[in-house]
Order: structure tokens, then C-alpha cells, then sequence
């Protein structure tokens, strides 16, 4: 009996809450496959820092679950709400609580089993593409294959697990404390709406509002945030969501007394009502839900960030095939090019040397003028604070500027296939960064560079890549006449090489070892100054900080990708589960309710409202409701995104207008967005017209 009962009702609940059931498939399938990214063994054998990736999801995860407990528990609630009048008609035919509690329980536990057991298989595609995209970056070529590792399973079956049998047993305490009166009447509950005191309540809407511009003010033109700023922001934030809704609600009622101008016209009243009574009886439910939108549309514009970066920065920061760097003046690069010929075919090898004749006029200038050192670096009366920029030489630069004669620069431009440049004697030019050059121009003028004969005179800027995180430079290099050059001391040695083809895989791991020396040679080396000793500085970049002493090309490019990929991938994780989760806590309300919504309707359509206007005033009411928390979100994120785009744009030296990023996430969100509202209109419509519905009506009534 029990079990036939327990039956109908899962086959009953699961097409009533069919959208929580995909959720809960889709989510289940996203556990699975990063889940997988966390165990496996290919994964681990090819790239070094595969812990950044597997700590990243592990942190990912916990978000997710949270969220996920989070809806679980609000589902059952939901659930047993609306079936609190069937539970007390069971108790009144003389059937137990527990037993009544059991049958629930058992209910959700199918529920939750199948939706498990479908995201798993749902789960071994998702898996599979995942995992062809992270061996794609690297560079390598994935088979499909199925791998159901057992901690993986175990890992996604005890998250999801744990979550629902937190939620059920809370439920079911709950469930024991209710008499038959509270159970007849619990599912009545948000229709009974209290106004009281709206007067005064309908002032938090405005309050809100200018809560929210000051922070957007204080986000554009505050200045040196500290913790306690990020935190005070936070917090204002998020009460300023949760006092909009409480104003919005009681400024719609106030409006309606007052009879105003909009209400009377075709089906307002209706509508506001409506809306008014929704918001009143869901206002934390509402602020939570816009929370997790705006969650949502910043972790996707922020990976998008990343992959932008990815996409364009990469190939920049490495130009040349091979480069490695010496502490030695007398450096030969025997042993690396022995290592080379042995691994791969040389089109050119070149070493070389970037000097330094003990001043440091360039690194003391933009210490003290670039936005990234801020006031770090200079007086009250803004000039250079020497003091503090000798203290802290090597950091960001080196000891010295390093200077490159003209012959060797034309020799490098040739191998990375940039035109050859002259210089006129008692010249020189500056190689660096494109996002410097943006951001400072022609700062020649405050520059007094001295050659043999006296000042020399700026002949101009280069911004091509050029490898200047400590190699050639760190984000700068002067380049003289080889007459001004031979006056110069080597500062430290370089080698740039040219090969044929692809490096192999373990070719920076080769030159890397021949690091490791003996006891003898490091005794026939004791009289050299060593790089810690000396630090050439690595720059100003931010995004990706790469300092090595052998740089391949090949070998970094596709690592460099995977840590990317270790923020981009959690970023989107996270942000599509938070959008389902909202989208399908907004779903289930509006399609529970649909049977309540079937009077009303009838009364509508009992007073001359046709089909389509009826179509038409469901849909104005289901997009009123899904478009308020939505439409917030996108105006938080928004201004968030656009600041923090802006600063990542110029900071990257990205060519990337700052609306792409809130562009891009607001695309993904409303798409999926769409694929909800449509499925809820559908559902809804087909409940209070007991017929079945195409798309969106024309803006009938």
C-alpha cells in the first residue's frame, strides 16, 4: 500500500517539479565531471601544477554544495508546504506521523536517487568534453574513453548525498512538531499578506537605490581599498538588496491606495497586485536569489577575463623559442646547447649580453609615475622618493637599467621577424611594454640618459613582445649605439634560440636540471655574483607572474594555459550552477502556485478576457517576476564588472573594450534565463488553461 502510494506520488511530484529535477541532474553532472579533473591520473602525469587546479575545484565545490544544501532544503520546505493539506488528510485517516514523515522521505530519496543516477550518465559527457579540452590545452591528444573512478563517484554521491538527508531530516522534525490544523492550513501560508506600516516601509526603496549609487560612486573613485573597505562594500551590498525588495513591495501597495495613473489601466491591478503580494511574501527569498544572479554573471565575466588573456597575452609573453638566462659575465652556453642540438634542430642560436653602466634614470622614472607603485614611490611634493626606491631595488627592477647594444637588438628583431631599426650616434631608444607605452607615452623629456660623450637624445620607442619579464629587460630596455655599448659592464648573459618545429615536452625540464650542480663546480663558481644576489626584477605584470631562468616556448605556453584554465573553468562552475539554482527556485514557485492561479484566471476570463489576452497577462506576470531579481543582478554585476574590466584591461595590456566581458556574461545569463522563463510560461499556461501553448504572446490587452 505504502509503497504503491510512495509511486504514485514520485511520478507525480517529479512532473510537477520537473525543473527542479534537471536542475539537480545538470548539477549532478557538473559535480561529477570537474570532480573528475580532481583524480585523474592523465592529468596528473603531464602537468606540474595540477594541485592549483584540484585546489581551486575542491573550493569551487564548497560553494556549490552550499548552494545546493541551500535549495534541497528550500525544495523540501517548499514540497511539504504544498502538500501539507494531502499529509493532514492522511493523518486524518488515522495513518501515523512517522509513518506519514517515512513515506516523504522516501519520496525525495527516489527523487534525488534518479536525478543522481541520471547526472551521472549526463556527467560522462560532460566529462569527456572536459577533459578534451583541457588535453587540447596542452597540446595533446585525448581519446575518449569512460572513466568512472570510484573516489569520484564517492566524492559527487557523498556531497549530493550528504545535502539531501541534511534537508529531509530537518523537514521531517519540523514535520512531527505540526498538528492536523497547521497542516491543513500551511499551504495558505504566502497567500495571507500583512501590510502594516507602509507608509514608512515604502521609503526603503529610494533608500536602497541611494545606498546602492553610493557604492558605485565609492567603487569608481575610491582610491587604495583595504580589507576592511572590501568588507564594509560587501556587507552594505547585500543589505542594500535585501531593503529593496522590502521597499519595492510596499511602494507598489502604496501606490495602488493611492489610485495612481498606471493602475487602472487594462489588467495593472491585476498584475501589481499580484506582484506586490509575491515579493511581500518572498522578500528574503528574492534578495537571495539576486545575490546568486549577480554571483552568476561575475564568476562568468571574470572567467571570460581570464580566457580573454589566455587567448591573446600568451603568445606575447614568450616570443622566442628557447631563451635562458646566465648570472655569469663569461657564459658560453655549452651545456644548453648541447642539451638543444641533442633535442632538437637549430635554425639560430644567438647569446649575447644586456649591459648596465651603474645608473638607473628609467626604473627611478616609472617607480614614480605608473599607476600599478601609486604614491609608493614618491614625496608629498610628488617627486622620486630615492630613498624608498633603493631599498626596494630588484623587486620590480633590476639594480641598474639594462641597456642592449644596437647590433644585438637587430639581431633579435631578425630572429622574431620584426624590421631592423637604426640609431644616429649619441641616440638611443626604449624597448617596452605595449600596456606601459599606453599609459605613459613620450616620457623622454624627464629622462637624462648619458652616453661617453656627454646627454644622449631620445631616437624613439619599440613595443613589440620582447620577453621583458627579467630577461630582456624587466618591462623595459635601452638600446645604444654598439660604440656606447662597448663602454658598458655586462650586467648578465642571455641565449635566444630559433628551432625547427615543436620543442618536446620534457625540453625545459632537461635545461632545468642542468641547474643542479656538484660540489666542485659550485666551489669553480663561488667568485660570481648570483642572480639572487644581484635580481634583475621581473616587471609589473600581474595577470601571469613567469620568472625562470629557462624559458621554452612550447612547454610554457600550454602551462601557463592549464593554471589559467584552473581559475576560468571553477569561475564558470560556479556561476552556472548559482543561474539554475536561481532560476529554478523563480520556476518551481510560479509553476506550484499555477493551480491557485487557475481561479483567478477563470474569474479573468469569466469578465470578457479572451485566450490570448489571458496568454498575454500570464506572461506580463511571470516576466514581472522573473525580470525584477534578474534585472537588479544584471545592474549590480554590471557596475562591478565594468570596474573590474577596466582595471584588468589596462593592467593585461588588453585590446579589449570594457563592455565585452558584461556583454558576453549577460548573453550566457539571459540565454539561459530564456530557457526557463519559456519552460515555467509554458507550464503555467498549460495549468490555468488546461490546454497546451506555443511562444510568447503579442501584446494583446
Amino acid at each position: 500500500m505504502l509503497a504503491k502510494l510512495a509511486f504514485r506520488n514520485v511520478k507525480r511530484s517529479a512532473k510537477d517539479y520537473l525543473v527542479y529535477f534537471l536542475t539537480m541532474t545538470f548539477v549532478t553532472a557538473m559535480m561529477f565531471a570537474f570532480n573528475t579533473v580532481i583524480f585523474s591520473a592523465d592529468l596528473q602525469g603531464r602537468v606540474s601544477d595540477v594541485d592549483m587546479m584540484q585546489v581551486l575545484i575542491i573550493l569551487a565545490t564548497v560553494f556549490v554544495v552550499i548552494i545546493i544544501a541551500w535549495l534541497i532544503n528550500y525544495m523540501v520546505r517548499f514540497m511539504l508546504q504544498k502538500r501539507s493539506r494531502e499529509f493532514g488528510t492522511y493523518l486524518l485517516l488515522g495513518m501515523r506521523k512517522r509513518m506519514i514523515a517515512h513515506l516523504y522521505m522516501r519520496e525525495n530519496i527516489v527523487l534525488g536517487a534518479g536525478a543522481f543516477l541520471l547526472g551521472l550518465v549526463l556527467g560522462i559527457l560532460l566529462q569527456q568534453i572536459l577533459l578534451s579540452i583541457l588535453f587540447g590545452i596542452l597540446q595533446e591528444q585525448y581519446h575518449l574513453q569512460i572513466v568512472l573512478d570510484f573516489r569520484c563517484v564517492l566524492m559527487t554521491m557523498s556531497c549530493y548525498a550528504g545535502c539531501y538527508i541534511l534537508a529531509l531530516f530537518r523537514c521531517s522534525w519540523k514535520f512531527r512538531k505540526m498538528n492536523i490544523r497547521e497542516l491543513m492550513y500551511a499551504g495558505q501560508q504566502n497567500e495571507e499578506i500583512k501590510e502594516s506600516h507602509e507608509e514608512w516601509k515604502k521609503w526603503l526603496f529610494p533608500a536602497s537605490i541611494l545606498i546602492l549609487c553610493i557604492l558605485a560612486f565609492n567603487l569608481f573613485c575610491g582610491k587604495n581599498w583595504s580589507m576592511g573597505d572590501i568588507l564594509v562594500f560587501l556587507v552594505s551590498l547585500v543589505a542594500a538588496i535585501y531593503l529593496f525588495y522590502m521597499g519595492l513591495s510596499s511602494w507598489i501597495v502604496c501606490y495602488v491606495r493611492k489610485k495612481g495613473s498606471a493602475v487602472y489601466r487594462g489588467e495593472n491591478l491585476f498584475l501589481l497586485r499580484q506582484f506586490s503580494s509575491k515579493v511581500k511574501t518572498m522578500q528574503f527569498t528574492m534578495g537571495t536569489l539576486t545575490a546568486l544572479f549577480t554571483v552568476a554573471m561575475l564568476g562568468c565575466a571574470f572567467a571570460m577575463m581570464f580566457a580573454d588573456y589566455q587567448n591573446q597575452m600568451l603568445d606575447q609573453k614568450f616570443p622566442f623559442d628557447v631563451q635562458v638566462f646566465s648570472e655569469k659575465e663569461d657564459e658560453d652556453f655549452a651545456k644548453e646547447l648541447e642539451v638543444l642540438e641533442q633535442n632538437t634542430r637549430i635554425k639560430d642560436a644567438y647569446p649575447y649580453s644586456i649591459l648596465q653602466n651603474g645608473t638607473s634614470e628609467v626604473s627611478i622614472w616609472l617607480s614614480s609615475h605608473l599607476d600599478t607603485f601609486g604614491d609608493t614611490y614618491r614625496n608629498a611634493d610628488g617627486t622620486p622618493d630615492l630613498k624608498k626606491i633603493e631599498s626596494d631595488k630588484g623587486a620590480y627592477y633590476g639594480t641598474y637599467d639594462t641597456y642592449m647594444s644596437l647590433s644585438v637588438y637587430n639581431h633579435l628583431r631578425e630572429m622574431l621577424g620584426y624590421a631592423a631599426v637604426s640609431l644616429e650616434e649619441g641616440e638611443y631608444l626604449i624597448h617596452l611594454k605595449e600596456r606601459i607605452y599606453a599609459e605613459t607615452g613620450d616620457f623622454s623629456d624627464g629622462l637624462s640618459i648619458r652616453g661617453t660623450k656627454g646627454e644622449l637624445g631620445c631616437g624613439g620607442y619599440r613595443t613589440e613582445p620582447f620577453s621583458q619579464d627579467g630577461h630582456n629587460g624587466a618591462d623595459y630596455l635601452i638600446v645604444v649605439c654598439d660604440s656606447e655599448a662597448e663602454e658598458m659592464d655586462i650586467f648578465y648573459r642571455e641565449l635566444a634560440v630559433d628551432i625547427e618545429g615543436e620543442a618536446p615536452n620534457d625540453l625545459g625540464k632537461r635545461l632545468d636540471d642542468l641547474a643542479e650542480l656538484s660540489e666542485e663546480e659550485i666551489q669553480d663558481m663561488m667568485g660570481h655574483v648570483y642572480l639572487d644576489e644581484m635580481d634583475t626584477g621581473y616587471g609589473t605584470d600581474t595577470v601571469v607572474v613567469y620568472y625562470a631562468k629557462n624559458l621554452v616556448r612550447d612547454n610554457l605556453i600550454p602551462e601557463v594555459k592549464y593554471m589559467l584554465s584552473s581559475v576560468i573553468f571553477p569561475l564558470f562552475y560556479i556561476g552556472l550552477v548559482f543561474l539554475c539554482v536561481a532560476l529554478t527556485v523563480l520556476s518551481v514557485q510560479q509553476l506550484s502556485d499555477s493551480a491557485k492561479y487557475r481561479f483567478r484566471y477563470g474569474v479573468l476570463r469569466k469578465i470578457g478576457l479572451k485566450k490570448k489576452e489571458l496568454a498575454s497577462v500570464v506572461w506580463k506576470q511571470l516576466f514581472m517576476y522573473f525580470l525584477c531579481p534578474a534585472l537588479l543582478a544584471a545592474v549590480l554585476s554590471g557596475v562591478i564588472i565594468l570596474f573590474v574590466s577596466a582595471v584588468f584591461v589596462k593592467s593585461a595590456g588588453l585590446h579589449t573594450s570594457v563592455l565585452q566581458y558584461f556583454s558576453a556574461a549577460f548573453v550566457l545569463f539571459f540565454g539561459i534565463y530564456a530557457i526557463y522563463f519559456t519552460t515555467t510560461y509554458v507550464g503555467f499556461l498549460r495549468s490555468v488553461d488546461g490546454t497546451a501553448s506555443g511562444g510568447p504572446p503579442s501584446a494583446a490587452g
